[in-house]
């Protein structure tokens, strides 16, 4: 998820990436005074708006979306997604039959959006829905059709795949309205989403018995890669990659564990490389953390990134962490139109 352009002329070109807007919708069944629609907005991964279903109000989360557009964006966002809570409810409801549920907690979740290459020009697009945490529908943009890979959506896929007008607006609305609004956002928080920060660096480990943790955090944008080397050669044996999570304060953090004897660890040299943006920062000096004593920074960005996880729904979408994006409609110059739209019942 995650990536800006540089500063410097020759860093942007050798380090050029893909920017993406992209919005989460988890609408939720089963659990007393949890919202039951939760909406959030992001730009290269940096979350600029939020709409839930108790506020029932869609509300900025950057200083640059606040400073570029009016109350008429917001009042247009905000009724866009008050239309989305009947409709997540509704197919909740329909993927409970469908399933032949009539109790629990149960989550429908939709992700869509687009994303455009600042080197070779190239878009794309996404659309996909979930339940319970599974994949239920996609939207396969080069084939223009829908496709499901569970029994249950089947009738849905005949019934989209059907509706022809659907899928040229699908097409046309992420080939140009979405990168459009991609592009726009891109400008107005520029100064905030062209910055960059190097990651700190840090192995853990509880005990000598524990497994050791190589833990990146506060680095932005979020593209980092965390290798593991022993005796200077790259090491995948017993390693364990863990899943970017966010900061409080915007940046990024990403872990690495791997499992090795207090044997192993002191008859060979081990060491963590983390490289970001070109650079690349060494750690194989252990900082042991008995009990409970992790650095209180590490505490907060796990705090931040547990809450925020919950908000967009992640623990029950991570069949698409492989995919990105999300769909805004009626581009217009001064911004006032909201990024959102309706979707068809399923």
């Amino acid at each position: 998820m995650r990536h800006v352009l540089l500063l410097l002329l020759g860093a942007h070109l050798a380090y050029a990436r893909k920017h993406s807007l992209k919005y989460f919708y988890t609408g939720v069944s089963g659990i007393d005074e949890f919202p039951e629609l939760t909406v959030v907005g992001l730009v290269n991964d940096e979350q600029f708006m939020y709409f839930d279903s108790n506020t029932m109000k869609a509300v900025p989360k950057t200083e640059w979306i606040r400073q570029n557009v009016g109350a008429d964006y917001w009042d247009s966002q905000t009724r866009t997604d008050i239309g989305q809570h009947q409709y997540f409810k509704n197919n909740i409801q329909v993927a409970k039959a469908r399933f032949n549920q009539t109790t629990g907690v149960h989550t429908f979740q939709q992700m869509y959006g687009c994303e455009f290459d600042d080197q070779t020009g190239a878009t794309n697009g996404f659309r996909q829905l979930g339940y319970d945490g599974e994949n239920f529908l996609d939207l396969d943009f080069k084939q223009l059709r829908w496709i499901s890979p569970v029994q249950q959506g089947f009738s849905t896929v005949q019934k989209w795949n059907n509706n022809r007008a659907l899928l040229e607006s699908d097409k046309q609305y992420f080939s140009t309205e979405c990168i459009e609004w991609l592009k726009k956002y891109l400008q107005y928080g520029k100064s905030s989403l062209e910055k960059t920060v190097s990651p700190q660096v840090s192995l853990l480990q509880k005990s000598s018995s524990s497994s050791v943790t190589c833990h990146a955090t506060g680095f932005y944008p979020s593209g980092v890669k965390i290798t593991w080397m022993r005796n200077d050669q790259e090491h995948h044996e017993d390693v364990e990659v863990g899943e970017l999570l966010p900061n409080e304060d915007g940046t990024f953090q990403k872990k690495s564990t791997i499992r090795v004897t207090p044997d192993e660890w002191k008859n060979n040299k081990y060491s963590c490389v983390v490289e970001h943006q070109g650079k690349t920062k060494t750690a194989n000096e252990i900082r042991t953390n008995p009990g409970a004593s992790v650095p209180i920074g590490i505490i907060v960005g796990a705090v931040a990134a547990v809450i925020l996880l919950v908000i967009i729904g992640v623990a029950g979408f991570m069949v698409y962490q492989k995919k990105k994006g999300f769909k805004p409609v009626n581009a217009s110059d001064d911004g006032s139109n909201s990024s959102t739209h309706s979707d068809p019942k399923a």
